[in-house]
């Protein structure tokens, strides 16, 4: 079990951060934050999609104007993205807002910044600071701290940016601090996947804020999804990080959905709905199963909400193994499938009948574990390998009848 890096917490609508509370998934919506009826609509489809919080542009007065209608609409907590004019954060704290993001960065004046605290100090409202952008203030002996910390990390390899980071974030938070102001949350994220894992770890020794863990500029869902997973996943794996984004050059939902998925196989969340695994390409398969695996993940999200292990198998090798680990499972063979249910065989179908008779054998599963007859996780592990080209196939005669014309018989494992 992962144990998690020990923070303050900060409380962001209904939703905690940091502390013993769940790693958090948030996104941003991608559409202008005015038109209230759409701005509406796209949160609504990431909290549905899992999304614990959602961040929204407000670049203009007319943005922040908008946020009260969109306050009374949603009931997700909504973050506020402010940059340059330190008005806007205003006008959100007053709108009811639930969090700030504030890019110091990007506000030279430090009595503005000040004023920003202020408001979210007496509104209850926590900010988030990043150090990916410049920083707010001058400081003292700064060339001085920059020497030290370049001393630091001067064998990694990315130690000068590590040294200013630390040094900007240091600049920030004494603003905070001397405003009384504790309810933050800290990111430091980079295009660079590797100095994103240096920065947060570096970060997690010295300050206890909760974490937002992201990459920014990821790129397209494609190859993003690597970029931001590989470093996401090795800092979650050490316990560093309370809330993450997954960032898309697309439809945001799917960095709610990756966002889930990672949290899930980390066992940092609950998993919500059922959890399905297939084979990938192999030249062993006897049926379509990719088409089968995709409407097998299509009807689950409909019907299954409970945490249902469901294996989709596409030959006699892997097959019965999954079968073994998986609360309902198939493995198929010669346009044929085997369907067990922990462990226990229920059916023997042709292709054309696995997709309905799974999902019916799923949902029955799913009502039983509501009634209390079954559990999750209880399996029976004593399926053995079945005959190749038997019970999927055509049977041992046709292995004789190689072996009677002098061919090449497979093994066959016999009951």
């Amino acid at each position: 079990m992962i144990q998690r890096r020990k923070t303050r917490q900060v409380k962001v609508g209904d939703v905690l951060i940091g502390g013993d509370a769940p790693v958090s998934v948030q996104s941003m919506t991608s559409g202008y934050t005015y038109e209230i009826d759409k701005c509406v609509a796209e949160i609504v489809k990431l909290q549905k999609g899992g999304a614990d919080i959602v961040r929204v542009a407000v670049p203009e007065r007319k943005d922040t104007e908008a946020l009260k209608e969109i306050l009374k609409q949603v009931t997700v907590p909504i973050v506020a993205d402010v940059h340059f004019h330190f008005q806007r954060a205003l006008e959100a704290v007053h709108a009811g807002v639930h969090k700030i993001r504030l890019n110091p960065g990007n506000i030279s004046d430090r009595a503005q910044v000040e004023q920003v605290i202020d408001a979210c100090k007496d509104r209850g409202i926590p900010i988030r600071i990043g150090v990916n952008e410049g920083s707010i203030i001058e400081r003292k002996d700064k060339q001085k701290r920059l020497k030290e910390l370049g001393g630091v990390f001067g064998d990694n390899k990315h130690g000068h940016f590590l040294a200013i980071m630390v040094t900007k974030l240091e600049e920030y938070l004494d603003i905070f601090y001397e405003r009384n102001f504790y309810d933050i949350t800290i990111s430091a994220k980079s295009i660079d996947p590797l100095l994103v894992v240096s920065a947060y770890e570096e970060i997690s020794k010295r300050f206890d804020h909760p974490l937002h863990l992201g990459v920014t500029h990821a790129g397209p869902k494609e190859t993003g999804t690597i970029r931001s997973v590989v470093p996401l996943g090795h800092l979650l794996s050490q316990g560093i990080g309370d809330t993450i984004r997954i960032s898309y050059a697309n439809d945001p939902i799917y960095e709610v959905q990756d966002g889930l998925e990672l949290l899930y196989i980390l066992g940092l969340r609950t998993r919500k709905g059922a959890e399905l695994i297939a084979c990938p390409s192999c030249g062993r398969i006897q049926v379509d199963l990719f088409t089968l695996t995709q409407k097998v993940n299509t009807a689950l999200k409909e019907k299954i909400h409970l945490p249902i292990k469901v294996a989709v198998m596409g030959c006699v090798v892997n097959g019965p193994g999954e079968a073994e680990g998986a609360d309902v499972a198939i493995f198929a063979g010669d346009r044929k499938g085997i369907i067990y249910v922990q462990g226990q065989k229920v059916a023997n179908v042709p292709e054309e009948q696995i997709l309905d008779r799974l999902l019916e054998e799923c949902v029955k599963f799913q009502d039983r574990v509501i009634r209390g007859e079954v559990k999750l996780g209880d399996k029976v592990v004593e399926i053995l390998p079945p005959d190749p080209i038997g019970e999927l196939g055509s049977g041992y005669a046709k292995i004789e009848a190689e072996k009677a014309k002098g061919g090449f018989a497979l093994p066959v494992m016999k009951n």
